[in-house]
């Protein structure tokens, strides 16, 4: 008798708490800083509270998940009849971006950061990219928007054929160019070259291409940006999941994250709206496992931007579609929203900073109310998603048993 596991097994009974976790990252959307903000330079950075210390933001469906309930925040007071339960995470690993957080969240503890390069590259990486690509030198080599690099520099590059090199406050070597210049199956191919380079002492986090096209004064970049990350060690939760025949289906970023490991569909979304979109997409669809979102404007256009009043209307939008997104849940999903690090558009400069990231936790089949507390790790959230799913990884805390129905009696 054949006992191989069918694929969409789902559609047969199950014991699982929730046959479905949704898991949303808000990138960047800290919630305070934490004790060893000072370490990193991040004394009193406060994404959420200072955003919503600038207006008065309207965000009554996170508001009844319990966003309030986590710590006093000015236009979110707390509720005493939740929706959701609620916490936050500290980011255990030493690092705040955004491979480290999603690493994190998969049971993955970093003891050492990825490097980041605030005044460049050094020189001998820089002259070993230049020979072993053959380009004939590079333009930049500074910490840089992307948008502003390529208006800076991108006039330049048309004239001489130099590819754009620069990076950011994560750990990344990103390499622009005008795809009429340097076509982009040559593009991708200096970046692989890039990626070998990129070892030992500089192993950075992601190599990306980011090409581009128009003219000068009119430049803008296309979609066909390539991440090439760091494989995660494979003892995480995504390919745990998937060796037990359960969907993972990434959205937006997460499966680049990844290096695409365990990653079982990979739904592309280049901005907020289009997460959500596909986020609600995914929920439709007739899966059973994971579905991981990043919502990436908090972090690339409105965090490291330092644009306080973008940030805030962006979160008002996600606030306005959380609805959507719960239309479209079966009874047996389970929400998670949180963030991988911090990015406190308030805050001096263009990094990200060392935070605490919010937790809330929606389902109808959820224990609402709940306060999770302070919890140790983002890791805890990848241990919870793994011990529904009967998988158990090396980090992390479960809190399943706070957000379960059954948990009810020990009250």
């Amino acid at each position: 008798m054949d006992t191989t596991p069918r694929k969409n097994e789902h559609l047969m009974p199950t014991s699982f708490s929730f046959n479905r976790v949704l898991l949303i990252v808000l990138d960047g959307a800290g919630i305070g800083a934490m004790p060893d903000a000072p370490d990193w330079g991040d004394a009193g950075a406060d994404t959420f509270g200072h955003i919503l210390e600038s207006r008065p933001v309207r965000l009554p469906n996170l508001q009844r998940y319990g966003l309030g309930n986590i710590r006093p925040l000015q236009s979110v007071p707390p509720l005493d009849h939740l929706s959701g339960s609620y916490g936050r995470c500290a980011l255990r690993s030493n690092g705040k971006d955004t491979t480290t957080g999603h690493w994190e969240m998969a049971g993955i503890i970093l003891d050492h950061a990825f490097p980041t390069y605030p005044n460049g590259f050094p020189a001998p990486v820089i002259d070993k990219f230049v020979r072993e690509t053959s380009v004939p030198g590079i333009l930049g080599n500074i910490p840089a928007s992307g948008t502003e690099i390529i208006k800076q520099l991108g006039e330049e590059h048309v004239q001489t054929g130099k590819p754009i090199v620069y990076t950011s406050a994560d750990s990344v070597f990103q390499i622009a160019a005008h795809e009429e210049v340097i076509p982009l199956d040559r593009l991708y191919e200096i970046c692989e070259t890039a990626r070998r380079i990129l070892d030992g002492e500089h192993k950075v986090g992601r190599v990306i291409a980011r090409p581009f096209l128009g003219q000068p004064g009119s430049f803008y970049r296309t979609e066909n940006r390539h991440d090439y990350a760091v494989p995660p060690p494979r003892e995480n939760l995504l390919p745990a999941l998937k060796d037990d025949d359960l969907d993972v289906v990434c959205i937006g970023k997460i499966a680049s994250i990844y290096d695409s490991m365990g990653v079982t569909e990979d739904l592309t979304a280049k901005n907020n709206e289009q997460s959500i979109d596909q986020t609600i997409k995914a929920l439709n669809d007739s899966t059973r496992g994971l579905i991981f979102s990043n919502l990436v404007d908090f972090d690339m256009l409105y965090g490291h931007r330092r644009d306080t009043e973008g940030y805030a209307k962006a979160l008002e939008h996600f606030d306005s579609r959380l609805p959507e997104i719960e239309a479209a849940m079966r009874d047996d999903d389970v929400m998670m929203i949180t963030a991988d690090h911090g990015n406190d558009p308030t805050f001096r400069g263009s990094d990200h900073t060392r935070e605490y990231a919010p937790l809330l936790v929606y389902g109808k089949k959820s224990r609402a109310g709940v306060n999770l507390g302070t919890r140790d790790s983002l890791a805890d959230i990848g241990q919870t998603i793994a011990a529904n799913f009967r998988v158990k990884l090396a980090a992390g805390q479960s809190f399943l048993e706070s957000i379960t129905q059954k948990a009810q009696k020990e009250l």
